[in-house]
């Protein structure tokens, strides 16, 4: 069954979700109590560094358990070994730093990431020649991994990332490290990802989100502080329309937005 319609079948179900999700490191609490909902499209996972996002893919990836609430995956709640492999093989990953080997080819590394997710022999070739046409890395198959831009690099981890045909894909940080003009083209891969599946990128760049996401969830401090649409997030600036929409949407009003949700709980939070 294709992705398409995995994603028509579950019909208003999301394909993700976690209900009161709460994650401990020692005496730090890296979630705490976080309720998600996510959908076809790409959705924004918004928040500074430490805020929880990293730890929040974790658990969509199956990698972490909560220590308390449940975590949905694909219409299923993840638990017992079983289920949570049956659902881990249509999961795709890019962390925000990835291991590989640098004698591999382009072509090898994704093939290796196909076995990985058991996407059946016959079909292994297929899925890494049409993983690496979605990225345009089709004339560097086979350049090894050692040699590649960081660009390239991060085009290749997209590709091992969707090779397996996933309905949720789990983006951490994909632009870092990328220049402008990089930047630029990734934003427009991500996008068509979103056409595909239910995309979830953790960012800190307003300008990314503004480009490719269709929602935001803002994170501070573990919780989760804000969920909806990009204009709902730019009309919580100061200034916006007073019929709570924003005039338009851009990296400006994105941020804007971010900072009044971020500063209205921090105020909130304080004794």
């Amino acid at each position: 069954m294709s992705v398409g319609s995995d994603i028509a079948a579950a019909g208003t179900t999301p394909v993700a979700a976690v209900e009161g999700a709460t994650v401990r490191y020692k005496t730090v609490v890296a979630l705490d109590g976080v309720h998600a909902e996510f959908r076809p499209g790409t959705t924004a996972l918004l928040g500074p560094n430490g805020a929880g996002k990293t730890t929040l893919l974790s658990l969509l990836s199956t990698a972490r358990r909560p220590h308390e609430g449940t975590v949905s995956l694909l219409g299923e709640p993840v638990g017992g070994r079983a289920r949570t492999r049956r659902v881990r093989e249509r999961v795709g990953v890019l962390p925000q730093t990835f291991g590989y080997y640098p004698r591999f080819t382009v072509r090898e590394f994704v093939e290796y990431a196909a076995w990985l997710r058991k996407v059946p022999r016959a079909r292994r070739v297929e899925r890494t020649r049409e993983a690496l046409r979605l990225v345009e890395l089709e004339k560097h198959a086979d350049r090894r991994m050692g040699e590649l831009s960081g660009g390239m690099l991060r085009r290749a981890g997209i590709a091992q990332a969707v090779v397996n045909e996933p309905a949720l894909v789990l983006l951490d940080e994909p632009t870092v490290g990328l220049d402008p003009a990089q930047r630029v083209g990734f934003r427009g891969l991500i996008k068509d990802l979103g056409e595909r599946s239910a995309v979830v990128m953790s960012t800190h760049l307003a300008e990314d989100v503004a480009h490719v996401c269709d929602r935001v969830h803002v994170l501070l401090d573990g919780r989760m502080r804000f969920t909806g649409s990009l204009g709902e997030l730019c009309a919580q600036a100061p200034g916006a329309g007073r019929d709570g929409t924003a005039a338009e949407i851009n990296g400006s009003t994105v941020e804007a937005g971010y900072l009044a949700v971020v500063e209205r709980n921090g105020n909130e939070d304080r004794p």
